[in-house]
């Protein structure tokens, strides 16, 4: 399993986050993000219909009827119902049971300090229990550059 903390120092999440769904789509994975609340999974869901005009990112929630079938998925919960493979847990959300997933992405707000302190717990955490984690910030471009 990939672990990737990305460290948002330019950008929030709403404009970084429907750039990496991106990547992930074509690379034919499914999704599943997890936000901290019912009515953040709500503005994300509007957000990934309207943030770009020329199209739309295909996504659902989890209280969708169809939320199986969804190539991404949008929750704040610790479910996996599109059985996704890749999870992205946004806005300080606390993480489920990793196992069977290939990819995880904690996306942190470095304006937050919550977020990063949080993030630094985790990736504690994660590296004491033997994972290999990997850590990305954005550069004064928006750009994603490896530190670790």
């Amino acid at each position: 399993m990939d672990i990737l903390f990305y460290h948002l120092t330019e950008t929030r999440v709403d404009e970084a986050l429907p750039a990496l769904l991106e990547k992930c789509l074509e690379r034919s994975w499914r999704v599943v993000v997890q936000t901290i609340s019912a009515d953040r999974c709500a503005a994300i869901d509007g957000l990934l219909w309207t943030y770009r005009q020329d199209s739309f990112l295909p996504h659902g929630t989890d209280a969708d009827e169809a939320a199986a079938a969804q190539p991404v998925l949008l929750t704040a919960g610790p479910d996996n119902a599109n059985s996704a493979s890749v999870r992205f847990l946004i806005d300080g959300a606390q993480p489920p049971e990793l196992e069977g997933y290939q990819r995880i992405v904690f996306m942190f707000d470095g304006h937050d300090d919550e977020q990063v302190q949080a993030a630094r717990q985790h990736w504690k955490r994660l590296k004491a229990d033997g994972n290999t984690l990997s850590y990305w910030q954005q550069n004064q471009d928006g750009r994603w550059e490896k530190k670790a």
